[in-house]
């Protein structure tokens, strides 16, 4: 079995795999303060209550947005599983060109989402992430990451709103029922969401307009399903296309491996 983690700013999203076939999965608050032997023993104990046992674990994959986490994950994996895991970064084997001016500045998790979705159309494809930051990125028709944009996520907007607004309140993130609210609450939750549903549009209809091209869009991310449904430009909702990237990542590298093995 593979373990794929993605380690995010807010969260940490684990898929446990068989095959191609995501068996379960789960989501842990990142908390970069937490010791490997904190995050093993939570770990162990959420793959134990499916049924399953650390010892079944052949591989594990992670990328990682926060520097301290890579430590962590590698004293993890090495202790509770007795593996040493595929950290995505430079010199791994990705498939994809990186056509960034820096290719080592892009994200784990950026990349890793561009592999999934150009896997799944094996077209030209946008990828919304709404984490932490939103972030917009652009697959070439030929499989190339191209580039994107990086927006403030919605909580961090509505958090910095509430802090330098000392009159306004904390508020839900919910689909407001029209978008002039008729009392403060309303009026926030309306100015976020719809706030952020033409920010989407509007950057993915640029990217379309630059390119020339009408590239499929697909959103993934913890509040994905919630804006998408009014994004004209997001045709799909993947909830678990890092964790697919992940998988892909893996396979791609073993098999580069294998290859290594036979030239020998």
């Amino acid at each position: 079995m593979l373990l794929a983690i993605d380690i995010g700013n807010t969260n940490i999203v684990l898929g446990l795999y068989q095959g191609k076939k995501l068996v379960t999965h789960w989501r842990l608050r990142t908390e970069a303060e937490r010791t490997a032997d904190e995050y093993g023993v939570i770990i162990s104990q959420l793959i134990s209550s499916k049924g399953f046992r650390c010892n079944q674990i052949h591989s594990i994959v992670a990328s990682c947005v926060v520097p301290p986490m890579v430590s962590v994950t590698q004293e993890l994996a090495t202790k509770f599983f007795e593996l040493e895991p595929l950290m995505v970064g430079p010199g791994i084997k990705t498939g994809m060109p990186i056509l960034y001016d820096s290719p080592k500045d892009v994200g784990a998790d950026r990349i890793v989402n561009g592999i999934a979705a150009y896997e799944k159309y094996r077209d030209a494809c946008i990828v919304v992430d709404f984490g932490t930051a939103t972030t917009v990125d652009f697959i070439s028709k030929k499989g190339e990451y191209i580039g994107g944009a990086i927006a403030p996520g919605l909580l961090i907007s509505l958090e910095a709103l509430f802090q330098r607004a000392s009159k306004l309140p904390r508020i839900e993130i919910v689909k407001p029922k029209e978008v002039v609210g008729k009392n403060t609450v309303n009026s926030i939750q309306a100015g976020i969401f719809f706030g952020y549903v033409g920010l989407v549009d509007g950057i993915v209809q640029r990217i379309q307009k630059e390119n020339g091209v009408q590239a499929k869009v697909v959103a993934t991310g913890g509040l994905a399903p919630l804006v998408a449904s009014e994004c004209s430009t997001i045709s799909e909702v993947d909830e678990f296309l890092t964790l697919e990237g992940l998988r892909i990542i893996h396979e791609r590298n073993s098999l580069q491996e294998v290859k290594a093995r036979a030239h020998k």
